[in-house]
């Protein structure tokens, strides 16, 4: 049973990661993609040794919150798009 929800649990936060990395990556601001993928990235490296159920739970509504807050900014940045950076412009040759 506790292997059951075990797997549940991971394969919950597993999704959740992938959804807010997927999300992150259509900002249309390179700073601001960056900075999603790479504060993701950290916050579930720092927790991956969790094992409090209670604090697990938590971190998983709080990661579905920052999901949905991602979906409404990436939809304003696409609104209000910045003019792309010089590490960002495209060359010819390249995507």
């Amino acid at each position: 049973m506790a292997a059951t929800m075990a797997s549940a649990t991971r394969s919950t936060v597993l999704k959740l990661y992938r959804q807010i990395l997927r999300e992150s990556k259509k900002f249309t601001g390179y700073n601001y993609r960056e900075y999603a993928l790479r504060r993701t990235k950290d916050a579930f490296r720092e927790n991956k040794s969790l094992t409090d159920e209670a604090g697990i739970n938590a971190l998983i509504r709080e990661a579905e919150e920052n999901l949905q807050i991602i979906k409404r900014q990436v939809v304003l940045s696409q609104l209000y798009k910045d003019p792309l950076l010089v590490i960002e412009e495209n060359k010819p040759g390249q995507r």
